[in-house]
Order: C-alpha cells, then sequence, then structure tokens
C-alpha cells in the first residue's frame, strides 16, 4: 500500500532565539508511483508466471486523514485464466492514537477484468483491513468478504502481516516482512511468506532488491502454460525493482 504524507515540521533558529514554525499539511494531496520489476510477488506468490511486470497508481489524500487510490499491475493469463490486468481500488482513513502510533482502516477491491474461471465464477476479491504503526514496525490484517480469488466458500479468508523499515544510511532502507495466509474451506492453500529487501534512493529511481520465500504447497501453488511449461509460484526468489514517486 502506498504512503501518505501527514505532516510537515519546520524548526528554525534567528539571532539566538528561537522561533519554530509549523507548516500547514496541503489539504490535498495528489501522488503517483510507477514500477518496473523483475517478478509481481503478491504475498510470497508470483503473479506473472516469474516474469517481470510494469506497475503505478495514483492516490489522493485529505488531510483530515482520508485517502482514496488505484494501482495496477499486469498479471499472467496462465493463473487468472483470460486475464492480463489487475486493478486495485481502495479508499480508507489514518488517524493518529498517539503521537508515536498511526493507525489506518480502509477497504480494498482486486478487479481482473475479462479474467473468469470455468462457469463464469471469477478471480475479484474485496478485503477489508487494519493496520497500526509505530515507529518503524506495521502490523496489519487483511479479512476477504468476498471469495477468497474466485475460490468457493472462502470469504472470510484472512492474512495477518508485521512488517519493519529501518534507514540503515542516507536513503537507504532495509525492510522485513512476515505474513500468514488463511484461505477458508481449501485444502493445502494456507502459508506462510517471508521477505527481506534493500532499497536506495537515488533521485531519479528507487533501487530495490528484495528476496522472498514461501512455505507453500508446491503442488498446490504451481501453474502451468499453453506451451507445458510448469512454475512452482511460490519458490524463494529475488526481485530487482526501479520505482519513482511523483
Amino acid at each position: 500500500m502506498k504512503k501518505l504524507i501527514l505532516a510537515v515540521a519546520v524548526m528554525g533558529a534567528f539571532a539566538g532565539v528561537a522561533n519554530a514554525q509549523v507548516a500547514a499539511t496541503p489539504e490535498h494531496t495528489f501522488t503517483g508511483n510507477l514500477t518496473v520489476a523483475t517478478d509481481y510477488r503478491f504475498r510470497g506468490i508470483s503473479q506473472t508466471f516469474k516474469e517481470p511486470t510494469i506497475q503505478g497508481g495514483f492516490d489522493y489524500a485529505h488531510s483530515s486523514g482520508f485517502y482514496v487510490g488505484n494501482w495496477n499491475s499486469n498479471v499472467s493469463g496462465t493463473s487468472f485464466t483470460n486475464g492480463s490486468i489487475e486493478m486495485d481500488l481502495y479508499a480508507g482513513y489514518k488517524f493518529a492514537i498517539t503521537p508515536d502510533i498511526t493507525a489506518d482502516v480502509g477497504a480494498l477491491y482486486y478487479y481482473y477484468p475479462g479474467a473468469q474461471i470455468s462457469g463464469g465464477q471469477k478471480y475479484d476479491t474485496t478485503e477489508l483491513y487494519a493496520a497500526a504503526t509505530y515507529k518503524w514496525f506495521t502490523l496489519k490484517y487483511s479479512n476477504a468478504v468476498s471469495d477468497f480469488f474466485g475460490a468457493a466458500n472462502s470469504d472470510g479468508s484472512d492474512y495477518l502481516e508485521l512488517n519493519a523499515n529501518f534507514e540503515v544510511a542516507d536513503k537507504t532502507t532495509l525492510g522485513f516482512h512476515v505474513g500468514q495466509q488463511n484461505v477458508k474451506n481449501v485444502a493445502n492453500a494456507d502459508y506462510t511468506d517471508y521477505k527481506v529487501s534493500l532499497a536506495r534512493d537515488f533521485g531519479f529511481a528507487t533501487i530495490g532488491l528484495a528476496v522472498i520465500s514461501t512455505d507453500a504447497d508446491k503442488t498446490f501453488y504451481s501453474a502451468k502454460n499453453s506451451a507445458g511449461k510448469s512454475k512452482k509460484l511460490g519458490e524463494t526468489t529475488a526481485v530487482l525493482s526501479i520505482s519513482k514517486a511523483f
């Protein structure tokens, strides 16, 4: 999910006299983002048949804490029959609980135009989420209020994740992630995913490298393309990305 600006504070001292000035938060903030990566991993599972991806989106944030946005990525028709794109639409509200703790609640809709499972069942999924951030750590819980990516009777599936990000050098961030996906009424679908990442902002773009792994069932989380080539989508991999926010 995208990072939203909540406040900017500027302090200055002149001629030995402390004179603090606080810049007001803009009432309206519009941002965009663009990423090219060697793979699109959603909760540790490849969505592009372990092939490159281009992604991007736009966000609007209000000074009250309300936000809304859209994010898009190519996906593989091998995993999403007759589909080639994922469009995420989301809205939520961020607010401070204490000076060090920020909460975030919202809804997210995953939309796959034209993609259908046999029988007309769609992959489209709606989740509600809640998160709390304390300094470097963010704990987030997501719950599906629809069938989970086309699996019958899977509403109520959930995902719990813990993320930590540390600035280890100037404009350089070290990240850690662990998540647990539970899929209701689907045998062998539950798994845990892990990620360690390093990203540096070079100004013209941010370059990142992430090592991603899961303990997902290799048979369940596999796909075969039209040429008969099969890939295990949850295997450990390294993902290189180049991204730009504007």
